[in-house]
């Protein structure tokens, strides 16, 4: 019988978890949670703040989810080093020694804090990961507070748009020139800008900061911004430690094969920790989003079991909204460039070498999973009409026997 051991708890963790039991029913597995929480809905934190949702149904699981799984659930503990003899183990930081036949490390990531002179005396400071972070923020919160945002990308911007209605203004400032500079290219971020902007938002951007002085930010370019609260959402950096620390290959993130291993003997990694294949790139990238997260989590627990699986046509996407407007993304912007775009809405499909690379869609309501399983599988932009393709994302771009292999239960 094994003993799995899951460290971390988050959406890779389920994935892990209902991969396992799609091989082995009975052995036990234990998961170890940094949080005090069970597994939640982690990007539903901003529409909490905005009274869209509740912690009841921000649950991601239902709560006896652990038991009906045989999961041994180790609450508000965090590993702090794995050791990788013949009898392996983790390490917590109470001195508990779990021992493990096959450990899967989904750690996460951590926000990234620059160095920034003088934070010691901003007294109300937040970070926006996790769901205290999101309780913590609320509880700094009042109807006349100025709130500055460092960083505008998907964390800065959704915390943005959580808060937008119980604060007086929201500041965001970034050292990209452009919002979503990760995501958007600068034609389509300053479309979504002029949204955030009718919407209340002020940006700095190009601009950092290059001291604090209590409620004050002092920019490098001279401006001055005063704040009742901080939200520093400049990034975040993977969670590697335990891995590297024990020998095993990290990069960016934790090195992982297709099967989601590491190269440390039954170890494997999944989610935002893990640096896995992106097949838009054809080489190896972390893709820290919730889709990838749960699929290398599942690929990782069937192969932990003693199954087979692989996850091989992974690709960076991304499905967002602020105030209203919709923007999904994903692959690679390379090669050709079809467009189509209005005031308030831009498509963007991008080929080449006879496939579809990649998309940008704002403001569009489109069928973009057309669009995302022709870029997984390769399509060959030969072997469908692509001009109806182009202008609608719709199953008549096929011929008959693709439509009833593909979309069968659609259809």
């Amino acid at each position: 019988m094994e003993q799995y051991v899951i460290i971390g708890n988050g959406v890779a963790t389920v994935g892990c978890i209902e991969g396992i039991r799609s091989v082995d029913k009975e052995s036990p597995i234990t998961v170890v949670s940094g949080e005090n929480h069970k597994v939640y809905g982690r990007p539903l934190i901003s529409y909490y703040l905005q009274g869209k949702t509740d912690l009841e149904r921000m649950k991601y699981r239902p709560d006896d989810y652990y038991d009906k799984n045989g999961v041994n659930l180790l609450l508000g503990k965090t590993a702090v080093s794995v050791d990788t003899t013949a009898a392996g183990c983790v390490v917590l930081d109470d001195g508990t020694k779990l021992p493990y036949t096959k450990l899967c490390v989904a750690t996460g990531s951590s926000p990234f804090v620059p160095p920034f002179e003088n934070l010691e005396s901003v007294k109300e400071k937040y970070s926006f990961m996790t769901l205290d972070d999101s309780l913590a923020l609320e509880k700094a919160l009042f109807p006349e507070a100025k709130v500055l945002i460092v960083g505008a990308g998907l964390i800065g911007l959704k915390c943005a748009e959580g808060i937008a209605d119980r604060v007086a203004s929201v500041t965001v400032c970034d050292l990209a020139d452009r919002v979503l500079s990760s995501i958007l290219d600068t034609e389509c971020a300053a479309l979504m800008q002029r949204h955030l902007e009718k919407n209340g938002m002020t940006f700095l951007l190009g601009d950092s900061v290059a001291r604090f002085e209590s409620n004050k930010a002092f920019m490098k370019s001279g401006a001055e911004v005063d704040f009742d609260v901080l939200v520093l959402a400049v990034g975040v950096r993977a969670n590697i430690g335990l891995v590297k620390d024990a020998g095993g290959e990290t990069d960016r993130g934790i090195i992982v094969e297709d099967d989601m291993s590491t190269t440390l003997p039954g170890i494997y990694a999944a989610g935002d920790c893990a640096q896995g294949p992106d097949l838009s790139i054809g080489a190896k990238r972390v893709l820290a989003i919730l889709p990838n997260a749960y699929m290398q989590g599942h690929t990782a627990g069937v192969n932990m079991a003693g199954g087979e699986a692989s996850l091989k046509n992974a690709i960076p996407m991304n499905s967002i909204g602020f105030f209203g407007l919709h923007a999904m993304t994903a692959g690679s912007y390379e090669g050709d460039l079809y467009e189509e775009k209005t005031e308030d809405s831009i498509k963007r499909l991008f080929t080449k070498d006879d496939v579809l690379k990649g998309y940008i869609l704002i403001g569009r309501n489109e069928r973009a999973g057309i669009y995302t399983s022709m870029i997984r599988e390769k399509t060959p932009i030969s072997s469908v009409n692509f001009d109806i393709l182009k202008k609608a994302a719709t199953t008549v771009g096929f011929d008959a026997d693709a439509r009833k292999k593909k979309f069968a239960s659609q259809v």
